[in-house]
């Protein structure tokens, strides 16, 4: 049911460094992605695919892991991604929906890793120039996100929110508590004929 799989697609920080993702899987995860809506179909998405220790390294160094966790400055050795997507957007292709398409493409790929038992986490915080060099990617490539991916090693717990804090946090057992608004905060209007 799409609402497990939804349910279970949660932004995991803490993975079994040690459960390899094999390049197959990889490629498939972008194959879902050639299926999913594009903007005016343009299709500007492409992808670095990484899963091996010295690709990986040099990925995780750009990246900034859980704002809202101050004390903590991201997984430890043996609880990192075995595996990333960097999502580029191709600007020769079209700049002006490069979001819309990413975000689509992005939800594709971790309904597809929460279906094989794999989680990951989106990042938008990502040092883009240093990724661009280390990777030797070209200029007409945007760097837009980059998906971090494997085993998770953390609960992830669903609370409603407590007032307005909207702070992820994570308690004395290390489950990671992720506040959301209630449904009803989220409708602005409903015909009572619904």
């Amino acid at each position: 049911m799409i609402k497990d799989l939804v349910l279970k697609n949660r932004s995991y920080r803490r993975f079994h460094e040690d459960y390899i993702i094999d390049s197959q899987t990889l490629l498939d995860f972008v194959q879902l992605t050639r299926f999913s809506p594009s903007a005016a179909n343009r299709q500007p998405l492409k992808y670095i695919l990484s899963n091996t220790e010295d690709k990986n390294i040099k990925i995780f160094e750009t990246l900034a892991w859980a704002g809202y966790l101050k004390d903590w400055g991201g997984p430890e050795t043996g609880e990192r991604p075995s595996a990333y997507i960097v999502v580029l957007g191709d600007t020769e292709i079209d700049i002006k929906y490069l979001d819309v398409n990413a975000g689509i493409a992005m939800q594709s790929i971790l309904l597809g890793a929460v279906e094989k038992e794999l989680g990951g986490c989106i990042f938008g915080s990502v040092k883009r120039t240093l990724l661009s060099e280390k990777l030797s990617i070209p200029d007409r490539y945007k760097i837009l996100y980059v998906i971090a991916l494997g085993k998770p090693k953390e609960n992830v717990i669903i609370d409603d929110i407590a007032g307005d804090d909207i702070k992820y946090w994570r308690d004395d057992d290390s489950n990671h508590h992720v506040p959301k608004r209630r449904v009803e905060e989220l409708i602005l209007s409903l015909d009572k004929n619904v």
